[in-house]
């Protein structure tokens, strides 16, 4: 904390040991009304109210014994894993038409808009604080407003401090007054009081909901009512309030009930999105939060937003790319910050590289979406969260207790953020990679062998991001504005392997915002096999259903790292395919398959070496990126026939792809004889050590 002292927290649901034991007896019972309300226990000094988990080292067995009688998490609506745009400003109308203009202008994908407290009047006599009342000088028609916003393919939430209950200036005092039996001609203040079933009751009908009527798709609970007396004195009023807010969107609407809150404790699972409060921009800030992730998992708090790039302090690219990349593979991707002119977030208002460099990080957030929302629904299934502590996979092993910042996302990959300032171009990181299979450097292309700690080098547009060796991961391409719909192709990325094995995955699908998720879905299995030279994927019949299923789906196959094949065969029929000599990747178009459909590719290779992984892909790509470079320095240069060859060995095979075995071993020779090709470039002291500090 701020003085020093270690932060009073509760216990979580895990242990070492093997077994936790959870004392619920002070808190309070349910009635059986239409809402179930708080209720006394009969007898408070005699009641015991246990629960004993007993799990040894399996985790993941004993979160999903939690959720046996504290409820399963949710599923958030497929949107809240797209991007949100978050900013504590006091944005008007027009400029907020002109920042998702700029979105649209740049090529960006967003999902949520969200809105600080300044949409209602926050300074007396009609506003503070706590404000319920559209301030009409920023908004003139908050319903043109909000019609405007679902016509750009939008969600929107509004932040609400429901701490000094309605004011007698808020437009909705009379009718609360009203609800609440009060004269109004008494003029007198209605006080928050969380344990009032009619007074919540009277906020959730006669507030929120003309608001929710309007467009306002969820809300964003930001902190407690504030001296008013408790009627029930063990209350936690954040739980409480988290309770009453989601379970009356269960009641009352036809979508999927979601909602942005503080952490009420234990249970707290079940209204999903968390928010983690302000954070100094600091790389001491930024190198807690994958931590904090991942050990949230302990208690089922799978999905909080964190404020990306941080709230308070003195923002540099440097650090927010960083935070950003984390962002790409935390639950919920939200920047945010505080009211300071400065430190203004929009990608577009960055450096050239840099605006790139963000709107990739966006557009692999998209991509990922099938692979996320599958796991997603695994957390809604198995009770294991999106981001997990390694130990989760790997209980016996020290090592898995000892990487605060390392994490699995998901079944597949393995992340470990940067979070430390680079030292001139790159940044070393140290990763453990668990020993059980092969682990595939996402960003060198290097098929490494587990049960090992690596510590390569990472530029700043690349994320320490492995993935398990033979994977296949679904996802989208790079086309996406926002995640309204599911109705787009999924490639099929089959990530290399050594040997012959074999893989499984499933894609899982729904209607996206409904609350029928839990019986109306679909799931699509995939496999891959390689034995010898042949390389065998298979896609099965979609199994499920749910309102508005797409009845065709377009299917792409990605081979990453792959060799250039001698044949492609789909169900027994030779098909065509296009390999990309920038990524050293196969494409084999499907085409469109009927839900009842089942395909097979079969891929056949000149030999039993399918792969290219030994860092082929990355050094590739750092020599392009260095020869750019260097004729930014030197725009007069001329380039020797080996480098420049080595600059577009991957569009050259790209066109010709017959020329991939002489291309690449030419690229193997010229990038071990670096030293020499540089040299009879002539490069200067300055340039010659630039490209190869750039390089290794």
């Amino acid at each position: 904390m701020k003085d020093g002292k270690l932060m009073p927290m509760e216990d979580g649901l895990l242990s070492k040991s093997g077994w936790t034991f959870i004392d619920d007896s002070r808190s309070y019972l349910f009635d059986h009304s239409e809402w179930p309300w708080l209720k006394e226990r009969p007898d408070t000094t005699k009641a015991q109210d246990w629960y004993f988990l007993c799990y040894g080292h399996n985790y993941k067995k004993a979160l999903r014994m939690f959720t046996k009688f504290s409820g399963k998490v949710p599923l958030p609506p497929r949107y809240a894993f797209g991007y949100w745009w978050s900013r504590y400003w006091s944005y008007s109308d027009d400029e907020l038409r002109t920042l998702i203009d700029n979105f649209h202008k740049y090529d960006i994908p967003i999902d949520v808009l969200v809105l600080d407290m300044d949409w209602h009047y926050n300074q007396a006599p009609r506003g503070g604080w706590t404000g319920y009342t559209w301030n009409r000088t920023l908004f003139p028609d908050p319903k043109g407003f909000l019609k405007w916003v679902k016509d750009n393919s939008l969600r929107i939430t509004m932040n609400l401090h429901p701490d000094t209950g309605i004011k007698t200036w808020e437009e909705q005092w009379p009718a609360m007054s009203r609800w609440m039996g009060v004269d109004t001609a008494l003029h007198k203040d209605i006080p928050f009081e969380t344990s009032d079933k009619r007074f919540m009751s009277g906020w959730t009908h006669e507030v929120l909901h003309p608001m929710e009527r309007d467009g306002v798709d969820f809300w964003w609970i930001d902190g407690e009512p504030k001296g008013t007396p408790k009627r029930m004195k063990n209350l936690n009023d954040t739980w409480w309030i988290n309770y009453a807010v989601f379970t009356d969107m269960e009641r009352n609407r036809d979508t999927r009930p979601m909602f942005y809150n503080r952490w009420g404790g234990l249970g707290n699972h079940r209204y999903q999105i968390g928010f983690s409060g302000d954070a100094v921009i600091s790389w001491a800030s930024l190198d807690f939060q994958p931590y904090f992730n991942s050990t949230a998992s302990n208690v089922l708090a799978c999905y909080w937003s964190h404020d990306i790039g941080g709230h308070v302090g003195t923002l540099n690219p440097e650090i927010y790319a960083r935070w950003m990349q984390f962002g790409l593979f935390s639950p919920v991707l939200r920047t945010h910050s505080a009211k300071i002119g400065s430190i203004n977030k929009e990608p577009w208002i960055f450096s050239y590289h840099m605006t790139r460099m963000l709107r990739d990080i966006i557009k692999a957030r998209y991509a990922l979406n099938p692979y996320i929302y599958t796991m997603a629904r695994k957390t809604y299934d198995e009770a294991l969260p999106l981001c997990r502590p390694m130990y989760y996979d790997y209980p016996d092993s020290p090592e898995a207790y000892r990487q605060r910042d390392e994490y699995m996302f998901g079944d597949n990959m393995l992340v470990r953020p940067i979070t430390a300032p680079m030292h001139g171009s790159k940044v070393a990181q140290p990763v453990w990679l668990p020993s059980g299979n092969d682990w595939y450097e996402v960003a060198s292309g290097k098929l490494l062998k587990g049960g090992q700690t690596v510590n390569n080098n990472f530029h700043l547009d690349e994320i320490p991001v492995y993935v398990k060796a033979g994977s296949i991961i679904p996802m989208y391409g790079d086309t996406l504005k926002n995640l309204q719909s599911n109705a787009f192709p999924v490639i099929i990325n089959v990530y290399p392997s050594i040997g012959d094995v074999s893989s499984q995955a499933e894609y899982y699908e729904d209607a996206g915002n409904d609350k029928q998720y839990a019986s109306h879905y679909a799931v699509t299995q995939f496999s891959a096999e390689r034995r010898g030279n042949k390389l065998i994927i298979r896609i099965g019949a979609r199994q499920g259903n749910y309102q508005g299923m797409p009845a065709k789906r377009i299917y792409q196959i990605k081979v990453v790292a792959s060799v250039v094949p001698e044949r492609v065969l789909v169900n027994g029929q030779k098909a065509t395919y296009r390999y990309n000599g920038m990524t050293l990747s196969l494409i084999v178009d499907v085409g469109s398959v009927g839900s009842e459909e089942v395909k097979t590719v079969e891929i056949s290779y000149p030999s039993d070496s399918q792969c290219m992984a030994n860092g082929e892909i990355g050094q590739m790509r750092r020599v392009r990126e260095n020869v750019c470079l260097l004729k930014e320095r030197d725009a007069n240069i001329v380039l020797t026939d080996d480098l420049a060859n080595m600059e577009s060995v991957g569009r050259a095979i790209t066109y010709a792809p017959s020329s991939f075995t002489q291309k690449m071993e030419f690229f193997h020779d010229r990038y071990a004889r670096l030293d020499e090709v540089l040299k009879a470039q002539k490069l200067n002291d300055a340039d010659y050590k630039f490209f190869i500090d750039n390089t290794y």
